[in-house]
């Protein structure tokens, strides 16, 4: 009797400790609204975005490769490859997904501008270029 209980919550605690690493391995959608650049965090909230100086949005987050929340301190001065969207009136970096090397080797769009020329497939989640 005790033998199938200990069985019952060893397999559920198998279950327990697989099941994040599956999720963790399913892809990341990033919105369509997303935009790819290069990051430089220094003083919060000054960032520097492509080279030019910008700013995080009150309540901005940020994902590391994992999806998991990273804090800005945690990764001051260094240069990161990342999508990110903007906020409403488009003045501040409002969500940042830092990304894997298979997520740099997609297409997105890097300015408004090649948005709007590109296509953009919802099934696939990908970015046609003309």
């Amino acid at each position: 009797m005790y033998r199938c209980a200990l069985a019952a919550i060893v397999a559920f605690a198998v279950a327990g400790f697989q099941a994040p690493a599956a999720a963790q391995q399913a892809p990341r959608v990033f919105p369509p609204a997303s935009l790819r650049g290069v990051i430089v965090f220094g003083d919060i909230p000054a960032i520097l975005l492509d080279g030019h100086p910008a700013t995080l949005a009150p309540g901005s987050r940020i994902r590391g490769a994992d999806n998991f929340a990273v804090m800005p301190s945690a990764i001051t001065g260094i240069k990161l490859r990342v999508n990110f969207t903007l906020d409403v009136g488009g003045n501040a970096v409002k969500d940042v997904w830092i990304l894997t090397p298979a997520e740099r080797e997609i297409l997105w769009p890097r300015t408004p501008a090649e948005a709007l020329a590109w296509t953009y497939d919802p099934i696939a989640h990908l970015w046609i270029k003309p």
